[in-house]
């Protein structure tokens, strides 16, 4: 059964042929059409959602009127009314489910609401993702309408005073059209599964009954299941078992220092499809190959702003300021970093993601995820990026034939100045003094401001190698074992205090 043989309903097939439209218009569309909805809550009657509808710039009395959030100031503000049980709070009704979401750095839990709407609008752009497949040529149509393995978290949710709370996809599962349940593995039994080793070990057994098309997961987790099921039935590659894998869906994460040891076990090649799907919406998605970034969705159910991410607007911890210069869509220049600023229909307003993003392609209105706020270095002016850190990481792969799935950086004090120390992940033979020198030497040709701190204060880099299993024992540890968790890229405050204790012996 081929999955474009579907009879859709007629209004989505309708949006589905929508043209292309003015990005503007579409984002002023999208704020409208939240205003009006949120116009009669608590949130919308202290910002005068009324007064902005009115206005002649609406995008602009919007951005003066409504401060800017991140989590913990919105959540101490309004969400914790929610979880209360109060209705009509920053969305209309009450507030019925919650993603847990702890991001890579923070300990505690993050409860984001999620409501119909917001499923809607998500459901939505996957269907037209689903369908901008057929701009891929090179794939055989056949493999779209196999099996869709998804190794996300577990879909059983907790039961909370009048609400229920868990990872998006076991939410996002409760709403699944019907015609998904055929596509869908590894089923609704071994998804509910919460302990994440017994989930793999079901998955693994249950390889051979499936024919999978197509896998969606982050990368780790991905590489690290299929190596299981190779081992466990003494395969050369998974195709090996799933002759009709395609292609893969990936997101949360930079693909690219996955890239060589995950190609190491396909024995042919497959498409990478990269999505910008969060707990808090689905922001973006590669519709057409080759393409250097993804799409953003700007006609359904996010408002967008963009954040230089500069001195000017964060301080040196990646902390926002309170009133910094966000820009609409029409606004942005291709090249530059930017924070993402979103406002949706689950009643998340001017809220920081978190995230950075570039535009590759404005006229598209295609971005590509660079870093986290918080998740760069620059201890005396240097201005790393994650972005940064991930090409070199690339090259010096490539250059000396290795495979670095995993790595972590750290600031440290070093003598009277500063220093960068690494630790990578690499179970291939590699000297990691020449390591070391190489992706140092990438870095400066990379980035300016970081060649010239390197002779002045920046003074040392220090590398260690570790297997890749010490970094997924280490998240083990820290109970972030799953498909929604992803190392992060720059340690700083508690995490790095529980890493360097890990090294140590003394977290298990």
């Amino acid at each position: 059964m081929a999955i474009f043989d579907i009879q859709l309903p007629a209004s989505i097939a309708r949006a589905l042929r929508l043209p292309q439209n003015n990005p503007r218009r579409q984002q002023l569309r999208v704020l409208k059409k939240l205003l009006r909805k949120a116009r009669f809550t608590q949130f919308g009657q202290k910002y005068r959602f009324d007064e902005i509808l009115m206005a002649k710039d609406p995008g602009k009395r919007f951005q003066e009127l409504v401060p800017t959030y991140n989590y913990n100031k919105i959540y101490e503000e309004w969400w914790h009314q929610t979880l209360e049980g109060k209705p009509g709070v920053c969305w209309p009704k009450k507030i019925k489910y919650y993603a847990l979401s702890s991001g890579t750095s923070e300990a505690a839990s993050k409860y984001i609401p999620i409501t119909n709407d917001l499923l809607r609008g998500n459901k939505m752009v996957m269907i037209k993702q689903l369908f901008s497949l057929r701009n891929y040529t090179d794939i055989p149509v056949k493999s779209i309408g196999k099996g869709w393995l998804t190794l996300g978290g577990s879909t059983e949710l907790e039961k909370g005073p009048g609400y229920y709370a868990g990872d998006l996809s076991g939410i996002t599962a409760r709403k699944a059209p019907f015609w998904f349940q055929p596509f869908y593995k590894p089923g609704k039994k071994i998804a509910r599964q919460r302990d994440w080793n017994k989930k793999l070990e079901e998955i693994v057994a249950k390889a051979p009954e499936w024919d999978i098309g197509f896998i969606v997961g982050v990368p780790a987790w991905i590489q690290m299941c299929m190596e299981m099921i190779i081992e466990k039935y003494n395969l050369k590659t998974i195709h090996d078992i799933w002759p009709n894998l395609a292609f893969f869906v990936h997101g949360g994460v930079s693909f690219e220092p996955y890239k060589k040891g995950f190609e190491k076990l396909l024995g042919k090649p497959i498409i990478y499809i990269e999505t910008y799907l969060a707990s808090e919406g689905f922001i973006a998605y590669q519709d057409r190959p080759h393409a250097k970034g993804m799409r953003l969705v700007t006609s359904e159910h996010i408002f967008l702003e963009f954040v230089p991410f500069d001195h000017i607007n964060f301080d040196a911890d990646g902390n926002m300021i309170d009133s910094p210069n966000a820009l609409m869509i029409h606004e942005v220049e291709e090249g530059k970093d930017y924070a993402l600023l979103i406002s949706t229909t689950a009643g998340a307003w001017r809220y920081l993601i978190g995230d950075t993003i570039r535009f590759t392609d404005k006229e598209r209105c295609e971005i590509v995820i660079t870093g986290r706020t918080k998740h760069f270095l620059s201890l005396v002016g240097e201005h790393l990026s994650v972005d940064n850190m991930n090409k070199a990481v690339q090259m010096v792969g490539e250059e000396l034939n290795i495979s670095i799935p995993e790595y972590t950086v750290v600031g440290e004090p070093y003598d009277s100045f500063f220093c960068h120390h690494w630790y990578v992940a690499c179970d291939d033979a590699v000297d990691p003094k020449l390591l070391c020198t190489k992706i140092d030497e990438k870095l400066k040709q990379l980035n300016d401001d970081y060649a010239v701190e390197r002779k002045s204060a920046l003074k040392e880099v220090f590398l260690d190698v570790l297997p890749e299993d010490r970094f997924m024992g280490f998240m083990h540890a820290k109970g972030k074992v799953g498909g929604q968790h992803k190392f992060p890229r720059v340690l700083k405050g508690k995490m790095l205090e529980d890493w360097k204790k890990f090294l140590k012996g003394e977290l298990v």
